[in-house]
């Protein structure tokens, strides 16, 4: 935990991940005054842990004689986060404060809204968190229409069209890159870092060419590796490779002809931004924690007009 003592802000915005809580104290302007950075995720806590968790990340920010608004997105609002909010369905604008569900707390320090998630019935599809950097995105680039691609463990791709989130599909393509290089054959090949862009972009190539030899593709690391010693980097950058190949074949009816837009952390968001290029495509990149708090201030703005039992 990072703990850093600043001036009193005049609220709070905090993102709950699964695995990682965020604080920034803000002044009403909207400028960032301090940060907190906790690893007191979702998934490590119960339903009464949360605000105990969540005073001790954000004590240097309290004061006795003051209540700050909270507005937090993310997995404190799942079913089995601090409070439930309810995921809005699409078509709709991102979720703001008149979705949002007051939390009851112990603490009169805090005064805690989430925002919800949104979800998708035909396909299933329901997202945590990002809609919170879409709102973030759109109100940084208003007249943006085309389509929000969110690296990550489960990479989302988003349609957005006259300020609205209209479909959204998420692929699983981090989450398979860590159980094949962790939990598979290939943990005896794959580094635990380092880059081979050539390496990257041949495998994308490859996959995005015939994603249906994937599988093979996969194999053909490991054997590498055993009959031909290639240098380190190189099978960490082509199973990255062939998983962003196999997830840009299938989302092609979401990017192709359309203006689009990358939201994610530098080394994952550049991947993607090669792998785009590498298409033919031009990417407009914007940072996710940016994003995320951007589309935090965007809701504080309308708290004002929230009714007290919210």
């Amino acid at each position: 935990m990072k703990d850093m003592r600043v001036s009193q802000p005049d609220w709070l915005a905090a993102d709950w991940g699964t695995s990682h809580l965020r604080i920034w104290g803000m002044r009403a302007n909207g400028e960032v005054i301090g940060r907190q950075f906790g690893d007191c995720g979702m998934s490590r806590l119960a339903r009464n842990e949360f605000e105990a968790e969540f005073i001790k990340l954000a004590d240097p920010f309290l004061s006795n004689d003051k209540t700050l608004d909270v507005i937090c997105c993310g997995m404190a609002g799942s079913r089995q986060g601090w409070a439930e909010a309810s995921y809005v369905g699409v078509p709709c604008r991102p979720p703001g404060m008149t979705q949002a569900v007051q939390v009851e707390t112990a603490d009169p320090r805090i005064n805690v809204y989430i925002l919800p998630g949104i979800k998708q019935n035909t396909p299933s599809d329901v997202m945590r968190g990002e809609e919170t950097q879409i709102r973030g995105f759109m109100a940084t680039n208003p007249d943006f229409d085309g389509v929000i691609c969110l690296p990550g463990t489960h990479t989302k791709w988003v349609h957005v069209s006259a300020g609205e989130i209209v479909s959204f599909q998420t692929f699983m393509t981090g989450e398979l890159f860590a159980l094949l290089s962790k939990a598979s054959v290939l943990r005896h090949t794959v580094q635990s870092d380092g880059w081979d862009k050539h390496a990257f972009l041949q495998a994308v190539d490859r996959s995005f060419s015939r994603p249906s030899a994937a599988a093979a593709h996969l194999f053909t690391l490991r054997a590498d590796a055993l009959l031909n010693d290639p240098y380190e980097n190189v099978a960490r950058s082509q199973l990255s490779g062939i998983l962003i190949g196999i997830e840009l074949a299938a989302a092609r009816p979401y990017w192709l002809g359309q203006n689009l837009a990358v939201l994610g952390s530098h080394e994952i968001a550049n991947a993607y931004q090669l792998a785009l290029k590498a298409q033919g495509l031009e990417v407009t990149m914007a940072q996710s924690e940016e994003m995320t708090l951007a589309g935090l201030k965007h809701a504080h703005f309308a708290l004002r007009s929230v009714p007290s039992n919210a």
